[in-house]
């Protein structure tokens, strides 16, 4: 009986690389998982459990693991919740509650935009935005809320899915803080106009409008 047993293992292991060969070449490049059970079976496939014991592992096209500091190598379900409700956080300088905001989502793993209100600009975008010009303000997903309040955050993010604890890989980026409205940079100044040409007639036409004092106007 044992040989026959070593064959079928042979057999269900050849079958089983075959496939994985075969997902590969059908897949998309970013959609490939290897999913490790309890029993030590191994699955490939491009919708990793829900639920369970199982070890899950992103795989690029070439079925290396994805990079840890890539979208792809976080766990599905802090990827879920980033991608159905997405966290934003409104700061602004010399503010000390947004810097406990900060800290807050920062130690429970959760990865959010910073965006910075410094300007009257930003203060009415901030506005209509959250119904409010109080920071630090978060969003989650659709939800605006308002000030810092630890046990308002904490429950929204449970609600979310987020992990309560820190799922990040130790080298994932933070992004920079932007301003929340982008700045527009001045535009060149104008070239300077050629000198008159002291031989050149003077006298301008009859319909030309006479000269405003003081220059161009402005806007």
């Amino acid at each position: 009986m044992r040989p026959r047993r070593s064959l079928t293992r042979t057999l269900a292991r050849s079958f089983t690389i075959g496939l994985a060969a075969t997902l590969f070449a059908l897949a998309p490049a970013s959609a490939m998982y290897k999913v490790v059970q309890p029993d030590g079976s191994v699955t490939y496939t491009d919708r990793p459990p829900l639920g369970g014991n199982a070890r899950v592992t992103p795989l690029g096209r070439d079925a290396s693991p994805a990079p840890a500091n890539s979208e792809g190598a976080l766990p599905f379900a802090l990827r879920q919740a980033m991608q159905r409700y997405p966290v934003t956080l409104y700061t602004s300088a010399d503010c000390a509650p947004c810097v406990s905001g900060r800290q807050l989502l920062q130690q429970r793993g959760v990865p959010f935009r910073e965006r910075l209100v410094l300007t009257e600009d930003d203060a009415a975008a901030l506005e209509r935005l959250v119904g409010g010009r109080t920071v630090p303000a978060l969003t989650i997903g659709n939800q605006p809320l308002r000030g810092l309040a630890q046990g308002d955050w904490t429950a929204y993010l449970d609600a979310a899915g987020y992990p309560r604890e820190s799922a990040l890989p130790r080298n994932w980026p933070q992004q920079a803080a932007t301003p929340l409205v982008e700045r527009r940079t001045p535009s060149p100044a104008a070239a300077p106009l050629p000198a008159p040409d002291p031989e050149a007639p003077s006298a301008a036409p009859a319909d030309s409008p006479e000269p405003t004092p003081g220059g161009p106007i402005r806007f």
